[in-house]
């Protein structure tokens, strides 16, 4: 059955500027296994593909508000495997938070915090263990 127009179905995309943009684009092929989809000079940016959804880079720190208002974005990953995970991590001299169990898209399961090069924080979550909550 198909969904009712303008229903919400994922993220699509999220941009992120940072100071760097080749070292952002090879720590996310790095560390997430993103590819490099489109690129355009004018404006430039680099639009990467995480699974289904996009990560789109942009040169500069200017921002459109003072505020910062992105505390952090989830990627989903298909198993966890905290110990391979930090070794993963390790090898790009990340340090990761502690695994812990949070809430997501899925419901509750795994999940593990660190930061990209620019210290915008990234969410490694994996599957659910626990049903999300319906209402």
């Amino acid at each position: 059955m198909k969904p009712p127009p303008n229903t919400v179905l994922g993220l699509d995309h999220l941009v992120l500027r940072v100071r760097d943009l080749e070292t952002s684009i090879d720590f996310y092929r790095r560390v997430l296994g993103a590819r490099i989809e489109r690129q355009l000079q004018t404006p430039r940016i680099v639009q990467l593909r995480i699974g289904d959804s996009l990560l789109d880079l942009v040169p500069g720190r200017k921002r459109r508000s003072p505020d910062i208002n992105l505390d952090h974005f989830a990627v989903r990953v298909a198993s966890f495997d905290p110990a391979a995970l930090r070794r993963r991590l390790a090898r790009y001299g990340v340090t990761p938070a502690d695994v812990a169990e949070r809430y997501g898209a899925e419901g509750y399961g795994p999940s593990i915090y660190f930061k990209d090069p620019d210290g915008n924080m990234v969410e490694m979550k994996g599957p659910a263990v626990r049903p999300r909550i319906r209402r």
